[in-house]
């Protein structure tokens, strides 16, 4: 397992290795051991989520509040997207800053994602299966959601305007400075 740390507390890139033969591959996608003694923490993960995707989707940028909050670990198991983060932890010096990695099938990059993000990705290829870990259960009534063009951001989700696909949940989503009026 190689492991690359990010600028932001906690958020924390890892590829594990990949065995191949003959017969195709082999890797151990999660390990609390390793996790663990790797990284450094442990997390209890209680709910694993896969989403299947067709290019120009973009799903952003959600969170969960409160006693809701998630951690969770990332990958791609087929396909590629821009997966895209925003700190929204009031005390860290990044706060309201992003960061944004390709995750791939082919790269085999697992993102640790700790609690108190922003999480989003969009789908650069034809299809992306994308899969997560959420160390708390999903609760509707505490999301949190924040406008995935909101210019104060500038995220750059790798899709031209006229293929970028927005549910409608996520194109009346509020701006930064709206969601920030509600934390401060």
């Amino acid at each position: 397992m190689t492991v690359e740390y990010t600028p932001f507390k906690g958020l924390v890139i890892y590829v594990p290795a990949v065995y191949t033969d003959e017969r195709g591959s082999f890797k151990e996608s999660f390990s609390l051991r390793k996790f663990k003694d790797s990284l450094g923490f442990e997390a209890q993960f209680v709910q694993d989520n896969e989403s299947t995707s067709r290019y120009g989707v973009i799903r952003a940028l959600h969170s969960q509040g409160g006693k809701y909050a998630q951690a969770k670990l990332v990958r791609v198991s087929k396909g590629r997207v821009l997966d895209v983060v925003v700190d929204v932890r009031k005390d860290e010096p990044t706060f309201g800053k992003c960061f944004s990695v390709e995750l791939s099938s082919q790269n085999n990059k697992h993102m640790f994602i700790p609690r108190g993000f922003l999480h989003g990705f969009s789908v650069l290829s034809d299809t992306a299966i994308f899969n997560y870990k959420c160390d708390n259960y999903f609760m509707p009534s505490s999301e949190i959601s924040v406008h995935y063009a909101d210019p104060e951001l500038d995220i750059d989700w790798k899709i031209p305007k006229e293929d970028q696909i927005i549910s409608t949940k996520d194109s009346i989503s509020p701006s930064f400075s709206q969601f920030l009026k509600g934390l401060l």
